[in-house]
């Protein structure tokens, strides 16, 4: 191992409670989607802390840091909203209470995935305290409204801050494996219009309750036959809501609505699962509609785009994915898993629409995204902390 390599660990390790005890204060404090202002401004407050060399909120509300200056730009991102603690029973521990206990910060966001900022700002100490003065642009940054929306907080730091990354890391949970993709993903709804009657005579009227059924057991079906990419798996649909209204409970259904989940493997693209579900309403007084996000972020700026969340997936002999292979047995001495993530993350945006070379490497087990008892090992800020640090001189 290299002097720097040796050093980076040794800092890692050394600032182990300094990485627990702010992601710890992170933890403690609510952070639903488009409600990030004060873990926003405590992230902001720790990147100062920390010594980078600038610290901005950007107009949807993305903490940006930067540390060194240079030609080529790396971006490390993690989102700081999390969903909401559920029901309290189901958990053994305060979820908001950040707890530091066995090895472990406990609570909501520990894994999904504040672990992830709490460590690179860590790593942002760390290159400061080495002099790191590559040709090389870092930029840390503590996104907004992912639960809500993957990638919306990409789509405002390229389009409106002006900030292209050539290469970007994902700190979502992957149990300190290396991620190279995952499965993209469409919120569908189809509309049906039928004719109303009179509930005792039936026949005078096109039940549009009928024609949704009919398409939503077609729907079924379609799910057998999606595509199968080797290493993202197999695309999948399923029908999550059925909404129909009628002029009266003695009355014909004149509409009726499904929404669907399209999970988008490799080849699956917005206009070919479009297609495929047109073709299952031939005929009928349906359209099938892609459904749209836009909300208020907590900085009162209206944003939004339209809910398709591209596939997206890095060769393994990428040069991206060979320098986290790289970065990864120099720190540690063995190979890394190189894997996908199940869930979606801000890489459909980094690189399922930007094209931009994307790898994700975080604290924590995926599992426990989302679930009640959620918990991160300190082991594994200490290590994310190192590689993101490493990956900075390997890159």
């Amino acid at each position: 191992m290299s002097d720097v390599y040796s050093k980076i660990k040794e800092l890692s390790e050394k600032y182990a409670d300094y990485t627990a005890r702010n992601l710890s204060r992170l933890v403690q404090i609510k952070s639903l989607s488009a409600q990030e202002r004060n873990v926003q401004q405590e992230l902001k407050s720790q990147m100062e802390e920390a010594g980078f060399d600038e610290v901005f909120i950007d107009g949807l509300g993305n903490v940006i840091g930067r540390i060194g200056n240079g030609k080529r730009i790396l971006a490390i991102d993690g989102h700081m909203d999390t969903v909401d603690i559920g029901n309290l029973e189901n958990w053994e521990f305060d979820p908001l209470g950040g707890e530091l206990r066995d090895g472990y910060v406990h609570g909501r966001g520990t894994v999904d995935q504040e672990g992830g900022p709490a460590s690179f700002v860590t790593a942002g100490k760390i290159l400061k305290e080495l002099g790191f003065n590559r040709d090389l642009t870092i930029y840390f940054v503590g996104s907004v409204m992912e639960e809500d929306c993957d990638g919306l907080c990409w789509k405002y730091i390229v389009e409106e801050d002006k900030i292209s990354p050539d290469f970007v890391i994902s700190t979502e949970p992957t149990n300190l494996n290396i991620y190279r993709g995952h499965r993209g993903r469409m919120e569908i709804q189809v509309h049906f219009y039928g004719v109303s009657a009179h509930g005792s005579a039936p026949e005078r009227g096109k039940n549009a309750i009928y024609m949704a059924s009919k398409v939503a057991l077609e729907v079924e079906k379609l799910d057998e036959r999606l595509k199968v990419d080797e290493f993202l798996g197999k695309g999948s649909i399923t029908v999550t809501e059925f909404v129909s209204s009628s002029p009266s409970l003695c009355a014909v259904s004149d509409y009726a609505r499904i929404h669907l989940d399209r999970r988008l493997t490799w080849g699956e693209t917005k206009e070919s699962a479009v297609a495929e579900i047109e073709e299952l309403i031939k005929g009928m007084n349906a359209k099938v509609e892609v459904l749209n996000y836009r909300e208020k972020a907590y900085t009162g700026l209206e944003y939004g785009m339209e809910k398709y969340y591209p596939t997206w997936k890095m060769p393994e002999d990428s040069e991206i994915v060979q320098k986290g292979v790289s970065t990864f047995q120099k720190l540690f001495g063995n190979a890394p898993k190189v894997d996908k993530w199940t869930f979606s993350t801000n890489g459909i945006m980094t690189c399922g629409f930007y094209g931009i070379p994307t790898i994700g490497f975080g604290p924590g087990n995926e599992v426990l995204a989302h679930a009640p008892n959620e918990k991160v090992p300190i082991s594994d800020l200490v290590a994310a902390a190192a590689f993101y640090t490493a990956f900075a001189y390997e890159i």
